[in-house]
């Protein structure tokens, strides 16, 4: 089950209590995930150039697998892995309103949007799941960012997109093909998918033609 440690009011259901991250990564010396709770705009830092300061391609199409990534995370740092972002889709309220959630007045009527991808363990200590896809991001056509949904106690429920064992680890070589889902404000749409890597490099992107 995903954790996280901020001290930030949590979004209570009738069967599931969740939280919806916003695009920046923390990490702890635990390895664990931090975050904020509810779905909070954020300023657009992505490039427009399709590369990076170094010349690094950070623009792909979906189905193009990213450059590898290193892990940071203490249990597994310095292993490699990479992600393929595949098909992005967005739901709509009725998939809301059968996921379990309790609609949170906060942040307004929101829409799920999910995100397969590809995670591969490319080398290094055994890493898991969660951590593979934890800088993963939507942004909207209105330039909020959102990370996926963590689900605290319980499951949230959505059609065809079933939730990820984000403890399952993987050793050097192996795949995991998996679906994320993503809570945006209703009337926006998914414009791009993103892979943040810190605050000094720009995000790697996957624009969603829609």
């Amino acid at each position: 089950m995903r954790t996280w440690t901020r001290a930030v009011p949590a979004v209570a259901g009738a069967l599931v209590l969740a939280v919806a991250l916003t695009g920046c990564n923390d990490s702890d010396g635990s390895g664990k995930r931090k975050g904020s709770s509810g779905s909070h705009s954020d300023s657009d830092s992505g490039s427009d150039s399709g590369s990076d300061s170094s010349g690094g391609k950070t623009t792909f199409s979906l189905g193009e697998t990213s450059p590898v990534q290193k892990s940071d995370t203490k249990e597994s740092k310095g292993a490699t892995y990479t992600v393929t972002p595949t098909k992005v889709q967005t739901g709509t309220k009725a998939d809301m309103d059968n996921s379990g959630l309790k609609k949170d007045k906060e942040d307004g009527p929101q829409i799920p949007v999910y995100v397969w991808s590809t995670l591969t363990h490319k080398s290094g200590k055994t890493m898991e799941l969660g951590d593979m896809d934890d800088d993963l991001v939507v942004k909207t056509d209105k330039g909020k960012r959102t990370k996926a949904l963590i689900v605290i106690m319980g499951e949230a429920k959505w059609p065809n997109c079933p939730a990820v064992d984000t403890d399952k680890k993987l050793n050097a070589g192996d795949s995991e093909k998996i679906c994320s889902a993503f809570l945006i404000p209703e009337g926006q749409k998914a414009a791009a998918v993103e892979l943040s890597r810190g605050f000094y490099k720009d995000p790697l992107e996957w624009p969603v033609k829609n």
